[in-house]
């Protein structure tokens, strides 16, 4: 069918470690990785993502998308296009080693392999758009597609095949030859030629065949490592890393980080926390704070959940024991208050026992760890509330920040597909007047305290409470 004017395309097999921005990612990192590296790169990789992921699921539009994954690479995940240096090369390694890590950490179901693919195929479609022609053509050209490139003038004109090709294009003079199975979604859309066994696709659709086969490697490539890593060790310093940054995604959001108190920040004082509730609190510590305040009691885990979330707040160690001591009265003597419950304030502020200066909870923690019971309200209640009761919460609790019914049905979908977080942003963007896809700074809600410190922010018109970037992950919780 074919005659010698055939081409196949040649690669080339450059030198350096990391010639080309784009990477198939088709080679693991052979080279000793530190403990701070192997988790640090994959938290900022897992960032990118989990936004990308948020995007989806909120219908974003493709240019929003394109920005969003832009903004979110300049933070955690810069990749500049062009020739290596010190810098570059760097930037490419980060890149490698996170790729694999999250490799490792979402190898293990179905449901996260799909979600992976999905999200870094997204990543390598925005990079692949972004990166400099020249460079791309080299990086194509090193991979071994296993492509023939065809002219349409090579074939005599009796031939049917040239009939057919000129039919489907008439001003394509050069195709793909693929075998028909790498290309299934344009078979699909019948933008292809088939004859025996093999799809010839248009020049122009190059970027779909790259696109398909780097999902195809990547798909193969977890599920070989699903099969690998039940030879892993439980035991060692790697799975609690990697089981963590699988709840993680699973939950559908990157790794916060903690938050503390902005230091030399406005003081606040348990008389204000009413009315900081009332503007500023997510979802989760409102239903704790109305609790408190009807039942004058929370239980264990919801005096945790909550009381953590109102030191980093800024309540100090005296106004949170008069807060509590307050909250408690009438149906919890000082007595009793003093035995039972004072000394579990002070260790949470690092005062008593270890001394360790508890965290508060991410929304990672507060939704897979210390599910509550028919009687808790602690929490997270996009997680935990039936259809029903969370409707009708975020009315009752939102209805007089703005939040209408119509806004609902986007809140519920993303209730439904378990985009907790992105429920919770949605909310935040309504009751803060802000248009679709802010967000929080154009981030999704990973942590009580960055909604509470956003919301004050607006408000005073100012820079207030501060993150403390700790990324190293608690894996001990």
């Amino acid at each position: 069918m074919f005659n010698a004017t055939s081409r196949p395309i040649v690669e080339t097999k450059p030198t350096s470690r990391y010639p080309y921005r784009l990477n198939f990612y088709d080679k693991p990192p052979l080279e000793d990785i530190t403990l701070d590296e192997f988790e640090l790169f994959a938290i900022d990789r897992l960032r990118v993502l989990s936004e990308i992921e948020s995007c989806h699921i909120r219908n974003r539009q493709p240019e929003d998308t394109k920005k969003t994954i832009g903004d979110q690479c300049k933070k955690y995940l810069p990749l500049a296009p062009g020739s290596g240096g010190i810098d570059t090369d760097e930037e490419r390694r980060k890149d490698h080693i996170g790729h694999f890590v999250l490799r490792l950490a979402f190898c293990q179901s179905d449901d996260l392999r799909r979600r992976f693919v999905k999200a870094e195929s997204e990543l390598f479609r925005y990079r692949y758009g972004t990166d400099i022609t020249s460079d791309r053509e080299g990086f194509l050209k090193f991979q071994e597609f296993g492509w023939t490139m065809v002219q349409v003038n090579q074939f005599d004109d009796r031939d049917t095949l040239k009939k057919e090709l000129k039919g489907l294009n008439a001003n394509a003079t050069s195709w793909f030859q693929v075998k028909w199975t790498q290309v299934p979604n344009l078979v699909e859309r019948r933008r292809v030629i088939l004859r025996d066994g093999w799809a010839f696709v248009p020049e122009k659709e190059q970027s779909s065949i790259i696109f398909q086969e780097f999902e195809r490697r990547l798909e193969a490539a977890l599920e070989e490592t699903a099969r690998a890593i039940q030879r892993f060790d439980e035991d060692t310093r790697l799975m609690p890393i990697l089981k963590h940054l699988g709840e993680g995604f699973q939950s559908g959001m990157s790794v916060a980080s903690e938050y503390t108190a902005a230091e030399g920040g406005d003081a606040v004082t348990a008389d204000m926390i009413d009315d900081m509730a009332a503007k500023h609190w997510p979802m989760c510590m409102r239903t704790l704070h109305d609790n408190l305040r009807k039942d004058h009691h929370l239980k264990h885990f919801g005096r945790q959940q909550y009381g953590l979330f109102l030191k980093v707040v800024g309540l100090s160690i005296e106004e949170a024991i008069m807060f509590w001591r307050k909250a408690f009265r009438g149906r919890i003597a000082d007595d009793k208050f003093n035995k039972e419950y004072k000394y579990n304030i002070r260790h949470s502020f690092g005062l008593e026992g270890k001394r360790t200066n508890y965290p508060a909870y991410t929304c990672q923690r507060i939704i897979t760890q210390n599910q509550p019971g028919p009687q808790d309200c602690h929490g997270c209640p996009y997680r935990h509330y039936s259809p029903d009761r969370l409707q009708t919460a975020l009315l009752a609790t939102y209805g007089a920040q703005g939040l209408k019914l119509s806004d609902l049905p986007e809140i519920m979908n993303a209730v439904k597909h378990d985009h907790f977080h992105v429920a919770c942003t949605k909310v935040y963007e309504v009751t803060h007047g802000l248009p679709s896809g802010t967000g929080l700074d154009g981030e999704s809600v990973t942590h009580p305290n960055q909604y509470a410190a956003k919301s004050r922010e607006m408000e005073q018109g100012k820079d207030g409470g501060a993150v403390k970037s700790e990324d190293a992950m608690d894996t001990t919780s």
